[in-house]
């Protein structure tokens, strides 16, 4: 079976495209979220950097030719940008650990 015919792939792939979606439009009001829903937040954005992670390495992991492409096309795409996808996902680590840095600062 194909790596994208994987009703399990399609369906994660659903799942990480709508709530990474959520969380971006949630992200927009941050600024007036409490305490609380900074955490929150922070919590939720690396739950998502841990599944996209995990998607990812399926796709480095796979033998199919549609998903060792898609990889390389993710490569390229970010190359333009110079960054690599382990680049990215440390780069939002670091975000996201500025962000609680700021919150532990609030008090």
């Amino acid at each position: 079976m194909a790596f994208f015919d994987s009703e399990i792939v399609q369906d994660e792939a659903k799942r990480l495209f709508s709530d990474y979606q959520q969380l971006m439009q949630l992200g927009s009001d941050y600024g007036k979220f409490d305490r609380e829903g900074k955490k929150l937040y922070i919590e939720r954005m690396e739950e998502m950097m841990e599944r996209y992670q995990v998607f990812m390495k399926r796709f480095e992991l796979s033998e199919d030719f549609q998903a060792k492409l898609t990889v390389e096309q993710l490569r390229t795409q970010l190359g333009q940008f110079g960054l690599t996808p382990e680049k990215m996902f440390e780069q939002m680590t670091l975000t996201l650990e500025r962000m609680k840095g700021e919150l532990d600062a609030a008090g």
